[in-house]
């Protein structure tokens, strides 16, 4: 079975923009790749592919075939040429600037096969107020908020404090805490739509999934460990979640994916567990339609294979996992402490 693995971050995806990968994405997106790499590699019924960036191609993972890439239009042929030739394609790229719509769509225009969500649930999901419009259709609880356009001037009695970001955001890039009406009021929206939403109280945590065509398997959930004095940054995820907590997570994240179009592969759904102990205030804050750092931390904890159980799930066999109970702490750089 061939498997391309494609980072956007560490793939070759900056070289038209000519942009030199760094920062946030760049230490996500390598901790991405090394434990997909670690984890494929070592199943002797695949045969592995992926992309890197020669200029960030100082850190080797040892397994599989790497295709190393250096202009833009190499990186192209070389992704359109490897989607063609695999049984499946495993696309990581950020919702920003629609990189991964555009990258998902082009694997099923040359007849690949996407190891992820259906290119429809991409659309929606890379999309947070399209999202968040499909989620309250369902009934799930969502944090209050509306889109701003370009040139639209924050309405003064939105209610405070809120958060404004883009509606195709990712790593936390370019959100906005917004602390008053007077401070709203010196927030200029300019270039792209983005989503102004009330900020919600409580603890970050998320919940991620395998998919099959007609079920979903939800991993153990997580603790997100989130800066907001730094722009929201992410920090890393903490295991495990009090029990009761981790019941909250997995049922309202539950209830968000069973809204989406046809699912397949790895996703992530972000929320906010409130301060109410009945879960009346937990609200999902965005679905990411692909594989999220969180497997790093996941794979650490998982007694099988993890890769091999995305695998699995996506072609209806039956998958059965179990995870450590240990406390278990993942930085955003792919540093894994146990027993934290």
């Amino acid at each position: 079975m061939r498997v391309f693995l494609y980072e956007f971050v560490t793939g070759g995806g900056l070289l038209r923009s000519g942009e030199v990968p760094a920062g946030s994405l760049l230490r996500e997106g390598s901790a991405m790749v090394a434990a997909l790499v670690g984890d494929l590699g070592r199943l002797p019924h695949v045969d592995l592919h992926w992309m890197c960036d020669q200029r960030v191609a100082g850190e080797s993972f040892g397994r599989g075939t790497v295709h190393f890439v250096s202009q833009a239009e190499e990186e192209a042929i070389s992704f359109q040429r490897l989607a063609a030739q695999s049984d499946w394609t495993l696309v990581i790229a950020p919702e920003f600037d629609g990189h991964l719509v555009r990258r998902c769509e082009l694997v099923e225009r040359v007849g690949g096969r996407l190891l992820g969500p259906s290119l429809i649930a991409v659309r929606l999901a890379a999309d947070k107020q399209k999202t968040i419009e499909c989620l309250a259709k369902c009934g799930v609880a969502t944090p209050h908020g509306r889109p701003i356009h370009p040139g639209t001037a924050i309405p003064p009695d939105f209610g405070f404090p809120a958060v404004l970001k883009p509606i195709d955001g990712a790593g936390s890039i370019g959100m906005i805490w917004i602390e008053s009406a007077e401070h709203a009021a010196s927030v200029t929206v300019n270039r792209c739509t983005r989503r102004l939403e009330r900020y919600c109280p409580g603890m970050a945590a998320s919940v991620a999934f395998l998919c099959a065509k007609t079920h979903f398997i939800d991993l153990p959930p997580c603790r997100q460990l989130i800066d907001r004095k730094a722009g929201f940054a992410y920090r890393g995820g903490q295991w495990p979640l009090e029990p009761a907590l981790a019941r909250r997570a997995s049922t309202l994240a539950h209830r968000a994916v069973a809204c989406l179009p046809p699912l397949l592969g790895y996703l992530g759904v972000d929320l906010i567990l409130g301060t109410s102990p009945d879960g009346a205030d937990d609200v999902v804050i965005e679905i990411n339609p692909r594989l999220t750092t969180s497997y790093v931390g996941l794979r650490a904890l998982s007694e099988q294979n993890l890769a091999e159980a995305i695998l699995d799930v996506a072609m209806g066999s039956a998958v059965r996992l179990s995870f450590c109970r240990e406390s278990l702490l993942l930085w955003a750089d792919g540093e894994v402490q146990r027993g934290a």
